[in-house]
């Protein structure tokens, strides 16, 4: 047997050949594009790659080490563009992607319940819930959101379309005191979410939820059931929280407490809560949601919109809150562009602080991917590009004029990026969007369906239509 002296011997003297490495066969690079990681140090590589194995990242480096380390039966090339994480929409009504433009310049109030809870029950069925959803998952593909968090009804078909489309989603059935599409009583609500949850449970694109509507929406026995069902089944909870004036004084008057203190004297507050907008917090609102490790949802668009208020963001940033963004849904906002929301809540803040350094880009890119993953506990899995988490990537053109000079990336991706500058988008390792071509979805198919759809809706809503 040689020692290993002679076997370096044989080496030097040319005698013993080395056989290199041989590059390791992985199913997809993402090549030759600036990668924005979103990892912990932050790290931006100017010409790197992503390797991809399966639905895992298993690489994340400079373009040549990639090349030299791994062989790929699939390339998507960046063409000198962005390669982020995938976006992550913390808050949003996939379906009500159908009510866009239905109504507009309203209070949330009076847009509710003079609009959209009657265009609701005249109009929500499967059928629509399945055209709806598709019609949004078309929209988020197509700029680039990878993952949503969602509340509505017949949430097991919005499930279904979701899956089918490729997108990964949070999805809450929705619980209302009231009678609605798929159920005529909270406890009917309750039960259908529990096989909702049932049914989806160790999905590997669903994670099934409970969405009790709001605190004032839903009484205190309702509230305590829906808090019940996700600690048996180890669900999320979603719910709107705190969002206008409105809600903070009718909580005060009814309850002698803020939304927040009420739930909390409920036990409601528990693990995997997504609180949506949190418009209306106080400083002890702030401390109980650090405290209880939830997630709060940003939506400075819609907030905007409804006049509903501005949310304290670097207040709650501050103090620990994991704080995510979302576009909520496309009836008060009126569309699902993550890009727009990233660059609205820089702005936002910016002027409601009189400081321009309150919401910088990085912090905006930061709210879309990772703080998004932690608002919704699963930033273990996705909301930044490393090895061993899932590869919901996307690529982002900086070809456009508009994006011309390129002095600073992220910069770019806030304050000029547009949804329609995704090139590509990639969910679990699967290709969903090259060169801005849905491969999942039959994009001609599904705006037919939608069109038709809203027809219906129009007929329902006329005055003396739908009865």
């Amino acid at each position: 047997m040689r020692t290993l002296f002679s076997l370096i011997a044989a080496v030097c003297a040319g005698t013993l050949s080395v056989s290199p490495l041989q590059p390791r066969p992985v199913s997809l690079v993402v090549a030759n594009g600036i990668v924005v990681t979103e990892n912990q140090s932050r790290r931006v590589i100017q010409r790197g790659a992503v390797a991809i194995d399966g639905r895992d990242i298993v690489a994340v480096d400079e373009a040549e080490a990639i090349a030299a380390r791994f062989t790929a039966s699939e390339r998507v090339d960046a063409d000198g563009g962005v390669i982020m994480p995938g976006l992550i929409n913390t808050h949003t009504h996939a379906p009500m992607v159908l009510f866009r433009g239905l109504a507009d310049d309203l209070a949330l109030m009076e847009w509710l319940q003079k609009y959209i809870f009657p265009a609701e029950a005249k109009t929500v069925s499967p059928e629509f819930v399945r055209a709806g959803t598709r019609l949004a998952a078309l929209e988020m593909i197509e700029s680039g959101t990878t993952t949503y968090v969602d509340m509505y009804y017949f949430e097991e078909e919005i499930a279904r379309a979701t899956r089918e489309a490729g997108l990964r989603g949070v999805l809450g059935e929705t619980i209302i005191q009231f009678p609605v599409p798929d159920a005529k009583t909270p406890a009917e609500g309750i039960a259908r979410a529990e096989r909702f949850i049932e049914g989806f449970a160790d999905d590997d694109l669903i994670t099934p939820a409970i969405a009790p509507h709001a605190m004032y929406t839903n009484d205190a026995a309702t509230l305590k059931a829906c808090r019940a069902v996700a600690d048996r089944l180890h669900a999320p909870v979603i719910i709107h929280l705190a969002e206008t004036k409105d809600e903070a004084n009718g909580s005060q008057q009814k309850h002698h407490k803020t939304p927040v203190a009420y739930l909390d004297s409920l036990g409601f507050w528990g693990p995997r809560t997504i609180a949506a907008h949190g418009v209306w917090l106080t400083s002890d609102d702030m401390r109980v949601l650090a405290r209880r490790h939830f997630g709060v949802s940003h939506n400075p668009e819609s907030n905007m919109k409804l006049a509903s208020g501005w949310a304290r963001v670097p207040e709650m940033r501050r103090a620990g809150i994991p704080v995510g963004l979302g576009t909520d849904g496309a009836a008060s906002n009126n569309d699902l562009d993550m890009f727009e929301a990233m660059r609205q809540a820089a702005f936002l803040h910016k002027l409601m602080t009189n400081d321009p350094r309150a919401i910088p880009a990085p912090v905006a890119i930061d709210m879309a991917t990772i703080d998004g993953a932690r608002a919704i506990g699963m930033d273990r899995e996705i909301g930044s590009l490393e090895p061993g988490k899932r590869a919901d990537v996307i690529v982002v053109s900086m070809r456009a004029a508009r994006q011309t000079p390129l002095y600073d990336a992220l910069s770019h991706l806030v304050y000029v990026t547009r949804g329609d500058d995704v090139r590509a988008t990639i969910v679990n390792g699967k290709v969903l969007m090259r060169d801005r071509r849905v491969l999942t979805l039959d994009r001609e198919a599904v705006l037919t369906e939608a069109r038709a759809m809203a027809a219906r809706v129009r007929e329902a809503v006329r005055p003396g239509g739908g009865k």
